[in-house]
């Protein structure tokens, strides 16, 4: 799916950028259709699944980058005989040049589906004019279709907010994994400006209450409970199930949760309420090493997720 804000971010910082997407994949290939990657003129971001096939996209994009280039350029690959790559399948790749004018000029004609035209006739397919609609009427995302020279992908808010409660072993081991990965915005709550200290300068934190970087975060945003002290972890789970949230784990044993069960029905919450938290949380055949569990944990938010509003970035 077009990630809307990777794209209005690297504009902000380079001014005129290429994206690279997998649009047709037949047979084996590294990456499945719908896959892309950003390319400026010193530096790039995302991976179309590396070797030669990357390495030729790469290639083309910066030659369109040095170039007065039309706006999109269509290749069609064999990876085996012409790239020399043992998967064997083949590929069209579509790249596309932005700058602040066309990433404003991004069509919505679709909600949440922008479909056009990289190559061939001016009139859309009917097939995808049908699954374009169908997209935008169920709200459903739309795989990436390639047709007849026109290309049609999902606008999807890739980034999903997630708050860490807790900057202790397993809180920086989490917030280190999480952060790596383009889907997510994470911070990380802790009053203790020592704990907080220890965590790598790319990774957002705040010293503030809790309990009022609970209260203002998004809807969407998933939660993580790993304070060390076991009142102030039902504390915000008092908190969190009172407000709105699309994931919560609290980190403990079987034994804690039980616990907290009894105590967060004394508090007035429903037990179908009180099962939308997650406890324990990860994969407890990893083992309980801070950077096992936080595999674990990552690994089970990402099976978890789901597609966000699609949201267009405003670029001056």
């Amino acid at each position: 799916m077009m990630d809307l804000d990777a794209i209005g971010n690297a504009i902000e910082t380079q001014d005129r950028v290429v994206r690279i997407v997998l649009a047709d994949v037949r047979g084996s290939a590294p990456r499945t259709a719908g896959t892309s990657m950003l390319v400026w003129g010193d530096g790039l971001s995302g991976t179309i699944g590396g070797g030669r096939l990357e390495l030729e996209a790469i290639r083309h994009a910066r030659a369109m980058l040095e170039q007065d280039a039309p706006p999109a350029r269509v290749e069609k690959l064999a990876l085996g005989p012409t790239l020399n790559q043992c998967c064997g399948g083949a590929v069209v790749i579509v790249l596309e040049w932005f700058d602040a004018a066309r990433f404003r000029a991004i069509g919505t004609e679709y909600a949440g589906v922008w479909a056009r035209r990289v190559k061939g006739a001016e009139d859309m397919p009917t097939l995808m004019q049908r699954a374009c609609a169908r997209a935008a009427d169920g709200g459903l995302p739309l795989p990436a279709m390639y047709q007849g020279g026109w290309m049609a992908e999902s606008l999807w808010q890739e980034r999903q907010q997630v708050v860490i409660y807790g900057a202790g072993h397993v809180g920086r081991a989490l917030a280190g994994v999480l952060n790596g990965l383009p889907q997510y915005d994470v911070l990380v709550s802790d009053v203790r400006a020592g704990e907080l200290a220890q965590l790598p300068g790319a990774i957002a934190r705040t010293d503030a209450v809790p309990t009022d970087v609970l209260a203002g975060a998004d809807d969407s945003a998933a939660h993580y409970i790993m304070t060390p002290e076991h009142d102030y972890d039902l504390e915000l789970c008092h908190h969190l199930l009172g407000r709105e949230f699309a994931f919560a784990g609290l980190i403990g044993s079987a034994t804690k949760w039980a616990r907290f069960r009894s105590r967060l029905a004394a508090l007035g919450h429903a037990p179908a309420r009180i099962d939308r938290i997650t406890c324990p949380i990860g994969d407890p055949a990893l083992g309980k090493h801070p950077k096992a569990i936080a595999v674990g944990v990552a690994a089970q938010l990402l099976l978890l997720r789901k597609p966000l509003p699609a949201k267009t970035k405003e670029i001056a």
